[in-house]
């Protein structure tokens, strides 16, 4: 059958089950349950002083090989309110909520004008609301930027049928 986002459904069993189990807070140790501990993780003042206190990546060893131009930067991401630089998009997310909750600007999603398909002069009329909810994960989990968009929705398409 065709898809219809209208008829989504939450599945409530694994709502139901994300409600009923706990773990600790890598943090602080807390027992929150798993539906909330995202929300959690991302205020707990622990986990926030771990991730301060990370190591940023630095190779091991410097290479020889040239540092392609031509591949767009998708990792890391320009604050499009005051330009503060190398932030990845948790980053982003959290700097933008703790500086720029009130600006009230139209900007440009710097993550979306990095993809293929994104547009790098649409601008968001709510820039915060945006982050929060389309920018939950990282598109190199999920995205092979190879390939253009029709060859993506085909392979999509094809790997729903086989598992059926």
């Amino acid at each position: 059958m065709p898809f219809d986002p209208k008829k989504v459904e939450k599945a409530s069993s694994v709502d139901k089950q994300l409600s009923s189990y706990k773990a600790p807070c890598r943090g602080c140790a807390k027992k929150v349950t798993l539906a909330k501990m995202r929300s959690h993780v991302t205020s707990c003042a622990k986990v926030q002083e771990q991730m301060a206190n990370c190591p940023k990546f630095v190779p091991v060893v410097p290479t020889s090989q040239p540092i392609p131009s031509n591949i767009p930067n998708r990792s890391t991401f320009v604050c499009p309110y005051c330009g503060a630089r190398n932030l990845d998009q948790q980053e982003l997310v959290k700097h933008c909520m703790e500086n720029h909750r009130n600006d009230p600007n139209k900007v440009v999603c710097p993550v979306c004008s990095a993809m293929p398909w994104g547009d790098p002069s649409y601008k968001s009329a709510n820039f915060l609301q945006h982050l929060l909810h389309r920018h939950k994960f990282s598109y190199d989990t999920f995205v092979d930027y190879s390939i253009d968009e029709e060859a993506a929705l085909q392979a999509a398409l094809a790997l729903s049928l086989s598992e059926n």
